[in-house]
């Protein structure tokens, strides 16, 4: 028998004798490698045997053995590959762990050999690279020789392979795993251009993880169904996996900490003017402008020095603001479906003195205006009680347009309402900061364009409530359609279309931004397409809704702005105190306009009293007037005071006023003069023709059954004394609907009445 025939057998024999006797077998084993010690099966097998039975030690012994004096067989790399693979495995199982601890085993020079052989030995340049970072990170010392290179590595594979996005595999093993050992090695020596391209790459792919939105997600394996866009959610509810990472190298935890802190080892091997210890973005943005201001007192190199750190540490105190800021305003945007936990906010011009600027001073009516006033103090005296509102201002007393405005809050819609306003503060003056100089704007303009900024759709928000801010109403309108394009642009299903939140919130900005600009047609316009999809808030109808008071600030530059939940709730209140400001103007100039001054009494009803004196402002007009003409007032008027009011008025008490307030009315009574002369108790003016009559669906809408049992209440005050009996019908009937939900009825004239108001503002 032949040495191999003979190494054969006793490997064969030792194979049959495990499963019966496991010392016997070994016992065969160490005798065949005494007689054949260069023979690779017998050692092979000896291994085996230990492996399956789980002796660490002695497997680690052998596979040391093994790599030593077999390097070139074939089984020995396919081993030590898939224990380098349980190295690189997430997984805590049995096996792996196993193939753990024999590695572990090993002496450290043998563990550093194998792995760089097993790297050489990887044709996949992911998996490659993975083998080469257990290698840095297990011996640091080596980060010297190969931590640059395999960098380069990455990014070069990250644009052979045409990565669409920064967060990619490569990136990521660059930016989080080596970037880190790189830098804060002292030995690696990298200049500064080679350090701000890393900073560079780093900022922009940890930028884009954070403000990844659902929809991106969703493209992912392991990313949830978006089954509601709209419901803002807890992050750590989405498995975002990175394509070609596992699940748990795929998670970044606090990746602006990592990214700031790779902003500061940068800084200090560039020398820049850095301070001890940890200080806030305020800080760190109020340092900047100190260093502006004497940039022109360095030389080219330090200027060049300094200007870097100005551009990135700014750049990134931006970034992280405006995220915080919209992230707080709008959460649905970047995280997934849940249940909701915030309702998103929408930044608008404040609107709430459209009732203000009225000094009334008349005898007549002094009944009502003691009423409404009773009614007033019970209302102020709930709001006190009520008051939660919170006021934010920049400190800065700028004459600049836009750099002294308020923004008003209410703490039960935001919790953290002074951390949001702040971010938003500091975002507006970062950006500001980076566009006061020209070489600052050039180099962050250049960062901009790389980055592909103007596709972030979460930083046009920022940017169009910025632009809000500021005053410029028409750059503001620009920046909302240029969002609409992002918005459409983005993957199925589509976030933007009609009547979804992103829409909406679009339709009353361009509202706001119209109506401060001073175009109210196209602010009605906006509102009146937006009504088309409200849905309408429950609540009790006939209530009249008390608005939290607000803290009396001091006198200030500019006007406030409002941060409000977008919900229809809050904004459908907001958009008929737009159309009221819209009409307000058109119904007291001195010219005439019985249609304009109709719409403002029936958008008054709404927060009554609080309209008081602008109704009987517009009464005072009537009366100076001495007739009215509004056809759709028994559709849309259910308050009982200005139902009484307007009951006065055609009493010979209250003036004997003409009122033209039925459908087809004008028409009816055409040619009887008695009621076309007003009384002297009222400027004489001759009555207007009647403006025409209004379609069949102008007509009012009534209930089925009409109540008229009370013909006593003080509506019917002197009506019952020769008046038309038609009029004295409407009014009981209208008693009747005073108990209707307001917000319906007003929700109704804005849907049904949408060409006429319209018309009206032509």
């Amino acid at each position: 028998m032949s040495a191999q025939g003979d190494c054969e057998f006793l490997v064969q024999r030792a194979r049959e004798l495990v499963q019966q006797d496991l010392w016997a077998a070994k016992a065969w084993l160490i005798t065949a490698r005494s007689l054949y010690p260069s023979d690779f099966n017998i050692q092979y097998e000896m291994y085996t045997i230990e492996r399956n039975a789980e002796r660490t030690a002695t497997a680690g012994r052998l596979l040391y053995d093994m790599f030593v004096n077999f390097p070139d067989q074939p089984v020995v790399w396919r081993e030590i590959s898939i224990i380098t693979s349980a190295l690189r495995n997430d997984s805590q199982d049995k096996q792996t762990q196993f193939l753990r601890s024999v590695f572990e085993t090993l002496p450290g020079r043998v563990q550093c050999e194998m792995l760089l052989k097993v790297t050489e030995q990887c044709f996949n340049t992911l998996e490659r690279s993975e083998m080469l970072l257990l290698l840095l990170r297990r011996f640091p010392e080596t980060v010297v020789q190969h931590g640059v290179g395999l960098g380069e590595a990455l990014l070069e594979a990250e644009t052979i392979e045409e990565q669409e996005s920064p967060v990619n595999c490569f990136r990521k093993l660059f930016v989080c795993d080596v970037l880190p050992l790189i830098i804060n090695n002292h030995d690696v020596r990298l200049p500064a251009n080679l350090l701000y391209k890393y900073l560079n790459k780093a900022a922009e792919f940890y930028i884009t993880y954070v403000t990844r939105s659902t929809q991106v997600e969703n493209q992912h394996p392991g990313a949830q169904e978006t089954s509601d866009l709209m419901s803002p959610t807890k992050r750590s509810s989405q498995k975002y996996i990175i394509e070609g990472l596992t699940e748990k190298s795929s998670q970044i935890v606090d990746p602006w900490e990592r990214l700031f802190k790779i902003l500061n080892v940068v800084g200090m091997r560039c020398e820049w003017q850095m301070d001890k210890g940890r200080r806030s973005y305020g800080d760190i943005l109020h340092r900047m402008k100190d260093l502006c201001r004497y940039m022109n007192n360095f030389d080219n190199e330090a200027h060049a020095k300094y200007k870097n750190q100005v551009v990135y540490s700014t750049t990134l105190v931006f970034f992280k603001n405006a995220f915080q800021y919209v992230n707080s305003i709008q959460p649905s945007l970047f995280q997934g479906p849940s249940s909701p936990s915030q309702v998103p906010l929408v930044l608008l011009e404040d609107v709430a003195n459209v009732y203000g600027d009225v000094e009334i001073d008349r005898n007549k009516h002094i009944h009502k205006k003691r009423k409404l006033a009773e009614g007033r103090e019970k209302t102020m005296m709930k709001s006190k009680r009520s008051g939660t509102l919170l006021q934010s201002s920049d400190d800065e007393d700028c004459s600049v347009k836009g750099r002294n405005r308020h923004i008003i809050i209410n703490k039960a819609e935001l919790a953290n309402s002074i951390e949001v306003l702040e971010s938003f503060k500091l975002a507006r003056e970062s950006w500001e900061l980076l566009y006061s100089l020209e070489f600052l704007d050039k180099e962050f303009t250049r960062i901009c364009l790389a980055w592909k900024t103007e596709t972030w759709l979460w930083l046009r928000i920022f940017l169009t409530d910025m632009i809000i801010y500021q005053g410029q109403y028409k750059k503001a309108i620009t920046s909302l359609h240029h969002l609409a394009a992002l918005q459409g642009a983005l993957p199925l299903p589509p976030i933007a279309g009609p009547g979804t939140l992103e829409h909406q919130r679009a339709l009353i900005q361009l509202a706001t931004c119209h109506f401060a600009l001073g175009e109210y047609r196209m602010t009605c316009e906006k509102v009146l397409d937006l009504m088309c999809y409200m849905v309408l808030p429950i609540q009790d109808g006939g209530k009249s809704q008390e608005e939290p008071s607000k803290i009396k600030p001091k006198f200030r530059k500019g006007s406030d702005l409002k941060l409000l939940p977008c919900t229809s709730k809050a904004i459908m209140p907001y958009c008929l105190h737009l159309m009221l400001a819209c009409f307000k103007l058109r119904a007291f100039t001195d010219s005439r306009d019985d249609m304009a001054l109709g719409h403002v009494i029936i958008l008054l009803q709404q927060e009554w009293p609080r309209g008081e004196n602008l109704f009987l402002k517009a009464v005072n007009k009537i009366c100076q007037q001495g007739n009215f003409q509004y056809e759709n007032f028994f559709n849309y008027v259910t308050n009982i005071d200005m139902l009484e009011e307007f009951a006065y008025l055609r009493t010979q008490e209250g003036g004997k006023i003409h009122l033209e307030l039925l459908p087809n009315q004008g028409m009816l009574i055409n040619g009887s003069s008695e009621l076309h002369k007003p009384e002297p108790s009222c400027q004489s003016r001759p009555a207007s023709p009647p403006t025409g009559l209004l379609p069949q669906e102008f007509l009012p809408v009534l209930p089925p059954s009409i109540q008229t049992a009370d013909r006593h209440h003080t509506v019917t005050r002197g009506i019952t004394k020769g008046v038309k009996e038609d009029f004295r019908l409407a009014m009981e009937r209208q008693v009747s609907r005073c108990g209707e939900n307001l917000m319906v009825v007003l929700h109704r004239f804005c849907v049904n009445e949408k060409i006429l108001l319209l018309q009206t503002l032509a």
